[in-house]
């Protein structure tokens, strides 16, 4: 078996390794640095030194769910709901474009009061502002993925969580495993970038299943992954679970960067809120996106996932001033396209 150094040094040129390798390279610990550079030179070879910014709208934290990790949970009741109205959410997403964005992220719980009619009216008039659209509104019937995307939605994240499908229905009650994947399958069928992703550290979480993780989106070709560590919520059961941890988050994160070179990865506002400055270091082993919240007011505290998120009390201003200015300080720059996935041929 190889040393994890000549598995790294390996992996940046095949972009390939096994779910027994992936392992020993998230076992030890004495090789992080090898990877994150390793990981940092592939992103650049692949896919520039341009970070892709996406203005993210949090629309509505009223969720049907009741997934065991997350503060939007149905049963959770000391969270105050909201929902914006449709023409609330074009106004954000006008202001966005102010801003300087070039993709809009639509987000929310999965909340029935947005019917298909009133997602196309949405949709439909974000679009004629000239962005990339991203949803990511959970479970959906293939004919609403398909509406959608006649109404002009481009890409959609749906993160499997995890591929352990036992621990994913333990975590998820109500939910099947499953359907998760086939919300994947239509997606990838209707011609949507697919974005997928895991949570990194949940309890009973194995290293073996974070390498299936990985080969998972490397499998069924994920234009986008966000990868994070679960943060656990005082009012959820997992409340006083111990939570990921920065440096596995980053390596489960560099690691895919080296399998999969071209995708597009976002340095996540999970990884900032456990860690000072976490974005830039994700940025500089291996991530490409960050994705700053646009929502205004109150409501960006109340769309509460986890507890002590990141720039929860800024401006949307203020926060695509703070993360470009952080861009630039490390030599990157941001982005001026759409940045949809550009598959490069990739060079072994």
């Amino acid at each position: 078996m190889s040393t994890s150094v000549e598995l790294i040094k390996e992996a940046e040129f095949s972009h390939n390794l096994n779910r027994e390798e992936i392992v020993t390279i998230l076992k030890d610990d004495s090789c992080n640095e090898e990877l994150f550079q390793a990981a940092d030179r592939v992103r650049k070879k692949y896919v520039g030194d341009e970070v892709h910014l996406r203005g993210l709208i949090e629309f509505s934290n009223i969720c049907k769910r009741n997934c065991l990790y997350c503060g939007l949970r149905a049963s959770n009741k000391n969270l105050d709901r909201y929902r914006l109205e449709p023409d609330e959410i074009i106004e954000l997403a006008k202001k966005a474009v102010e801003y300087g964005y070039k993709t809009i992220v639509m987000q929310s719980g999965e909340d029935e009061f947005y019917t298909l009619d009133k997602m196309k009216y949405i949709i439909s008039n974000i679009k004629k502002l000239d962005v990339a659209i991203t949803l990511s509104i959970g479970e959906k019937s293939f004919e609403e993925y398909k509406a959608y995307k006649e109404a002009g939605a481009d890409r959609y994240l749906i993160r499997i969580e995890t591929t352990d499908k036992k621990l994913y229905e333990d975590l998820d009650p109500g939910m099947s495993h499953n359907e998760r994947k086939r919300c994947l399958e239509d997606l990838k069928e209707l011609g949507y970038e697919v974005g997928s992703g895991s949570l990194i550290g949940l309890p009973n979480q194995t290293l073996e299943s974070l390498a299936d993780d990985i080969l998972f989106f490397k499998e069924i070709g994920a234009d986008m992954i966000g990868l994070g560590p679960f943060i656990p919520n005082e009012d959820t059961p997992l409340k006083n679970e111990k939570g990921g941890e920065f440096t596995m988050s980053l390596k489960v994160m560099a690691i895919t960067r080296l399998l999969m070179p071209d995708t597009n990865i976002p340095a996540t506002t999970a990884m900032e809120t456990i860690s000072r400055n976490g974005r830039i270091v994700a940025l500089q082993s291996g991530a490409n996106v960050v994705m700053p919240n646009v929502t205004e007011g109150e409501y960006r505290k109340m769309y509460a996932l986890y507890p002590g998120k990141a720039c929860a009390g800024d401006t949307p201003a203020h926060c695509v001033g703070c993360i470009t200015g952080k861009i630039t300080s490390i030599g990157r720059s941001v982005s001026s396209t759409k940045g949809f996935r550009v598959r490069k041929k990739i060079t072994t």
